[in-house]
């Protein structure tokens, strides 16, 4: 009987100190989890208040701008569930920790789903896509068409001209019909401490900015892409152990 006592005892004990160690990560992969969320809010109020241009590029595609709600609502919610895991797991929360479970399970499927709709229509993000958009829509010099304006923004900021080059304001684009005497935007002619006039330009004798804004913005942008793709990868991954701790500490709480 006394070894059976003493077996018993240590067999709680044990349980005793599996369970604490299980509450202890939790509440360490839930900090981590505060914190993506906190980065995340943090890109998505950037790209809407940012002005170096990347704003004028969000506004230009439907998807992007979609994508930076989205951004900010997912990076909302984990904020507010990271919070949420770690008083749970400190307090040994039964009601919380199924209440967490239940978020971020939801969240995870969330994530997913747009992960494949991006993969889906990647094809509307291609370097045809832009130019397919930009010789239908772009203007030239209409300040009051949302798709034109945004364009010049672009063309400003990263000191590019069309989307492959200035070529692309070609015989079959809306801007050319438009104005048939002009062979380049004017947004393309802004560079006056050269030794050329802007008729010049204007008439294509030498456009001054022959840089593409696909090659140009994805340059710019190139580092920027892979650390939210690594960012993705490690937050699912938190994530899915943070699942794993709630249910273990959610069946070990007496």
């Amino acid at each position: 009987m006394f070894g059976q006592g003493e077996a018993s005892a240590r067999g709680t004990s044990m349980e005793g100190d599996c369970l604490s160690c299980i509450k202890y990560l939790m509440f360490i992969f839930n900090f981590f989890i505060f914190l993506g969320g906190a980065f995340l809010l943090g890109v998505g109020i950037w790209v809407l208040v940012d002005p170096t241009g990347f704003r004028e590029i969000v506004a230009a595609n439907p998807l992007l701008f979609t994508g930076v709600y989205a951004i900010l609502i997912m990076g909302g919610m984990l904020f507010l569930l990271g919070f949420l895991g770690c008083c749970g797991a400190i307090r040994e929360n039964k009601c919380l920790l199924l209440f967490f479970f239940m978020l971020i399970l939801i969240i995870f499927l969330a994530e997913l789903a747009v992960a494949i709709l991006a993969f889906i229509f990647r094809e509307h993000l291609t370097r045809d896509y832009f130019t397919k958009e930009l010789k239908t829509h772009y203007q030239g010099t209409n300040s009051t068409d949302v798709f034109t304006s945004t364009w010049n923004a672009i063309m400003t900021t990263f000191d590019c001209c069309g989307v492959n080059s200035a070529e692309d304001f070609d015989d079959q684009s809306l801007f050319r019909r438009l104005n048939p005497s002009r062979l380049v935007p004017e947004v393309c002619c802004q560079r006056n401490h050269l030794m050329m006039s802007k008729e010049e330009c204007l008439k294509g004798i030498m456009p001054i900015r022959n840089k593409g804004c696909y090659s140009a913005v994805v340059d710019y942008f190139e580092t920027y892409i892979y650390m939210a793709g690594a960012l993705a990868i490690v937050v699912l991954t938190i994530e899915l152990f943070a699942m794993v701790f709630a249910m273990c500490l959610f069946r070990g709480i007496q």
